[in-house]
């Protein structure tokens, strides 16, 4: 785990960086206030953080202000920030206005190594504990992939990130062909195991940045952050390929599963809707089934011209 260590003294510094390594932690090390504010803002911040109490630029204390109304006000936050304030300050007073300041808990100088341990176990369980409720929360039981509602404010952030970075954005519907056959010949738990290796066989062939969550039964949409048009259409049939490809094993008889996909994408300087989004790419997805389905359909945002491949 990741643990950011912020103290102006580099005794201090390498002191806490060689027991943290020791005990198996990989440390990210700031010198002073602003340097630690800034690592702890980064998409890919430190879950853990030990900040001494007097620090040039900011101090310890106004630094965990700094994170918890970050934190309030970020509806990105992936993950909390556990804070350990280290101090040579011994009065209660003190103490109470660090914990205030939004800290977690504090360590004496000159550290206690046991101490230190102990203290920072107890914060690892707290934020897996906090992990395992987001995970809980955010994905889809069965598939671990989102959820429809996590699918959606991704969806609704990547349009507003769109917008502020001027790139488009590609909506895809995913619906499995003859899904209710597949239920009602083999049973549910064979349906089960055809939509994991369906999840499986689509993140395998997508981008890293792209997002895929069960929109409702055996139906998902997917979220292709900086694609236009002609990359939309050729990411949805890219994903047609994956499953087409090769048939399924269920219940030892290996079956061909297909899918049928309604693709649309948005432009900037356009309305950014999500939902007249959704439904376009939902008409989409209407007319691939209509047309025979395993295959791609685009609407154009305007649902003018239509682009099958």
């Amino acid at each position: 785990m990741r643990i950011l260590i912020a103290d102006d003294s580099i005794v201090s510094r390498h002191l806490l960086d060689a027991t943290l390594r020791k005990w198996g932690y990989e440390v990210v090390a700031a010198c002073d206030g602003v340097e630690a504010w800034n690592i702890l803002q980064a998409p890919d911040a430190p879950s853990l953080a030990i900040l001494d109490w007097v620090m040039p630029g900011m101090t310890g204390p106004e630094v965990c202000r700094k994170v918890r109304e970050h934190a309030k006000d970020s509806k990105e936050q992936e993950c909390y920030t556990y804070i350990l304030l280290l101090t040579s300050k011994s009065l209660k007073e003190d103490l109470i206005e660090g914990m205030e300041s939004g800290a977690d808990d504090y360590v004496t100088k000159p550290f206690d190594q046991h101490e230190l341990k102990v203290r920072l176990r107890a914060g690892t369980r707290i934020i897996d504990l906090q992990r395992q409720l987001r995970e809980q929360a955010t994905k889809d039981f069965l598939l671990h992939i989102w959820n429809r509602s996590s699918i959606l404010d991704i969806l609704q952030r990547e349009l507003i990130r769109g917008g502020r970075e001027n790139r488009g954005i590609g909506v895809v519907l995913a619906d499995l062909d003859h899904f209710k056959s597949i239920n009602d010949t083999y049973g549910h738990f064979a349906g089960d195991e055809v939509l994991r290796e369906f999840a499986r066989r689509m993140q395998n062939s997508i981008r890293p940045y792209d997002a895929i969550g069960r929109y409702g039964g055996e139906e998902f949409l997917i979220v292709l952050p900086g694609s236009d048009e002609s990359g939309t259409a050729h990411q949805a049939e890219r994903m047609r390929k994956a499953l087409d490809a090769e048939p399924i094993l269920i219940n030892d008889t290996r079956r061909a599963v297909t899918c049928s996909f309604g693709a649309t994408s948005w432009r900037p300087g356009t309305p950014a809707d999500s939902e007249m989004l959704i439904r376009v790419a939902d008409d989409a997805l209407y007319a691939a089934k209509h047309q025979g389905r395993n295959r791609v359909v685009y609407y154009p945002e305007s649902v003018g011209n239509v682009v099958t491949k």
